[in-house]
């Protein structure tokens, strides 16, 4: 009996060890498996950012317009939204 006892207290330390490490791995893996979807999304919207219809958009927000074209500025569009919202709702 008390050599099974000595020899279940040699394995606990490397026991708790494996056990300690492989959840530290597993949590590892986990961040890899995140941090490659994050650069996999980064080198798509990378990709898709170098197209001309990106970059048309990219211009068009700083308020750049093509030759021969006019620039119109609307304003107050989220204030008529709601309104039209409430009319909507309350008239029903």
């Amino acid at each position: 009996m008390a050599t099974i006892l000595v020899v279940g207290l040699l394995y606990y330390r490397p026991l708790k060890s494996y056990v300690e490490t492989k959840s530290s791995l597993d949590q590892r893996a986990a961040q890899v498996r995140e941090l490659r979807a994050q650069r996999d999304e980064l080198a798509r919207q990378v990709a898709e950012a170098d197209t001309p219809e990106a970059l048309a958009r990219r211009a068009r927000r700083l308020g750049l317009v093509k030759p021969g074209e006019r620039l119109f500025i609307v304003k107050g569009i989220d204030e008529w939204k709601a309104r039209q919202k409430t009319r909507i709702g309350g008239g029903g």
